[in-house]
């Protein structure tokens, strides 16, 4: 059976250090964590592409949903992602790339995905991306890369993904859809160094202007207060789209940092960057105890240790660059 990544298995497939147990974040958001998995997977060192969380801002109701910009994919690893045309079955584009080893990202349902069970497997419909590394239309059965794995599915939920069992006369299944080309050879480390330099500068010079967290906790108790009338469950979506999403994102960024300068450089910055991880964390759970008690009080202050780490971050970054800069 045709597969992009050879002898690729889910039963023993072991996740990489970033989506590791001991982490704040285990996993971070479908996309991210999907390609940290994929580059390991082709040989290369997912760390280098983490310089672009410090781009990350607060867009009035949720963080930015961090994603790798393509162009720092193909700078750093030569790897060439762009849109799909689906104009046929989606499985049999996916499996026309697959046969010239491109590994194909599509937008699907984890309502059919066994790996989100206890979240929205058979629970509920979201949008979700994955990787699928290996297709058999006939057995209707596939392995595919999402959040901080790699999956097998079969069978109804195969239909159901593909929406082979949607009712006549329904909408046609044309799901927004990237593939990537990958090179012959995986990048040399000490290219991937070089250009992940680089790009921690540029995107250092693309960072918010305005404090993000400063702008985040200036709403915050009111956005909380709203939650008190909702279902709980509107919590989970809340926070995944703002704690989670400022936490992650800093604790990627701590790592690149720590990669990046081979704990000679960056130390300064690097705490920072967890303490806006850690306290990402610690709010969450301030919050969920605020909604069961009914008492805000506490929210107000809560993220002044993100406020100041955010700035901590930038100053400590800025001479850092400067450092570099003048040793060049």
């Amino acid at each position: 059976m045709v597969q992009v990544f050879a002898d690729l298995q889910p039963a023993i497939y072991r996740p990489h250090a970033l989506h590791g147990a001991d982490r704040a974040w285990p996993e971070t958001n479908c996309y991210v964590d999907l390609w940290i998995e994929v580059l390991a997977s082709h040989g290369v060192a997912p760390e280098a592409m983490l310089g672009f969380t410090l781009t990350q801002d607060f867009e009035g109701d949720q963080f930015t949903f961090f994603k790798v910009p393509l162009e720092d994919l193909e700078s750093l690893y030569g790897i060439r992602v762009t849109e799909l045309a689906i104009f046929d079955s989606v499985e049999a584009h996916v499996a026309e790339q697959i046969r010239r080893g491109r590994l194909c990202l599509v937008e699907m349902d984890s309502f059919y995905m066994p790996d989100t069970r206890g979240v929205a497997y058979r629970i509920e419909h979201g949008k979700t991306t994955v990787a699928i590394n290996r297709l058999d239309v006939e057995a209707r059965e596939l392995d595919y890369f999402h959040n901080g794995g790699f999956f097998h599915l079969s069978g109804e939920d195969f239909d159901g993904l593909f929406q082979r069992n949607a009712a006549e006369g329904a909408l046609p299944f044309l799901p927004y859809t990237e593939f990537a080309k990958f090179p012959a050879q995986p990048a040399p480390l000490r290219h991937q160094r070089d250009v992940a330099e680089d790009l921690l500068a540029r995107h250092f010079a693309r960072r918010p202007e305005i404090n993000p967290l400063q702008a985040f906790a200036a709403v915050f108790p009111a956005q909380a207060e709203t939650l008190a009338v909702r279902d709980f469950a509107f919590f989970h979506k809340f926070a995944f789209n703002t704690l989670r999403q400022f936490g992650a994102n800093f604790e990627l960024l701590a790592a690149h940092l720590d990669w990046l300068g081979e704990g000679r450089r960056f130390g300064e910055a690097k705490a920072h960057a967890l303490k806006l991880s850690e306290t990402g964390k610690s709010v969450q759970f301030q919050l969920a105890r605020a909604l069961t008690r009914k008492k805000f009080d506490t929210l107000p202050t809560a993220l002044l240790p993100a406020v100041e780490a955010w700035d901590g971050l930038m100053a400590a970054l800025a001479q850092d660059l400067r450092t570099v800069s003048a040793a060049a």
